[in-house]
């Protein structure tokens, strides 16, 4: 038995299945808004802001997440190849690849 799943873009504004439609997106007091919007009700939306655009100022993009200060990566003082090649030469048990146990590190730090 076959299945055909059909997707239709739906026009919120007015519930019409749109074939050229458009998500617009917009921001208002602090929230930001997509609408699934024909080209004609687009258009109808972007005339009813331009009064308010044009008078108003540019304060940001509405779309940008905020964004949590990081630590700063620590900056390797360790050649970890040679690391890796300690390690084995002395008996730790090291894979080639991944993450080196603090152990390990603490026992080349140890030994230069």
């Amino acid at each position: 038995m076959a299945k055909k799943h059909i997707t239709q873009l739906i026009d919120d504004l007015d519930g019409t299945v749109i074939d050229d439609g458009t998500t617009v997106q917009f921001s208002l007091e602090g929230r930001a808004y997509e609408i699934d919007l024909s080209e004609d009700n687009a258009e109808k939306l972007r005339d009813a802001f331009r009064p308010y655009i044009a008078a108003g100022r540019t304060a940001g993009s509405a779309h940008v997440p905020v964004r949590r200060a990081s630590r700063p990566r620590a900056i390797p003082t360790r050649d970890l190849v040679d690391v890796r090649s300690w390690a084995e030469k002395n008996g730790f048990p090291i894979s080639d690849r991944g993450r080196i146990s603090e152990s390990i590190l603490t026992a080349y730090d140890a030994a230069h």
